[in-house]
């Protein structure tokens, strides 16, 4: 008896909008899955799978929201990492090329964002001529800047949703959500 689950191919699946109402769809909140998101004129960003589809979402919309408009989502009761990158796998393909976001642009997708590129040339010398704790400052005020930035795409995007930080990788000059 086989036990072979049915993976759905990417064009069987409607199109979501990745926000409703300024919220991702909470009904995926705590699901394992699989999920491609494609920018305003429907066009594959990333696939990507998780253990929670929701968290995820949450933070490729942080990292990329100019690139999040629309989602396809398949959930599986069990996890299993071999049906999860199996499904993705087939997606990208039926899509007919890999998607920016799974290939040069991964890390934009997939690591925490980076703020310590935004440092003025003012905040450069400050942090060469000091020490380590104020270098520690210098980085949370550029994060606290470059956060800003962030919040208000997501304002402009409509996002009701809390959207909290994590404190402790801002002293590192990162953000990503806590």
């Amino acid at each position: 008896m086989s036990t072979q689950i049915e993976m759905p191919s990417l064009s069987s699946l409607e199109y979501l909008p990745y926000l409703a109402n300024g919220c991702i769809n909470e009904d995926v909140q705590g699901k394992i899955g699989v999920y491609a998101i494609f920018n305003q004129a429907k066009q594959m960003q990333y696939v990507g799978y998780s253990r929670d589809v929701y968290l995820s979402l949450k933070q490729h919309l942080i990292r990329q929201p100019q690139s999040c408009y629309w989602v396809k989502i398949h959930t599986i009761a069990r996890p299993s990492r071999k049906i999860l990158e199996e499904t993705a796998s087939a997606w990208m393909e039926e899509n007919g090329v890999t998607p920016r976001g799974n290939s040069t642009d991964k890390s934009f997708w997939t690591e925490p964002i980076d703020a310590n590129p935004a440092m003025t040339e003012l905040e450069k010398a400050q942090y060469q001529e000091s020490e380590a704790i104020n270098q520690i400052k210098i980085r949370k005020k550029v994060a606290r800047r470059v956060e800003a930035e962030i919040l208000e795409q997501l304002r402009n995007r409509g996002v009701k949703m809390d959207v909290r930080f994590n404190p402790k990788l801002k002293e590192k000059g990162l953000l990503d959500l806590k």
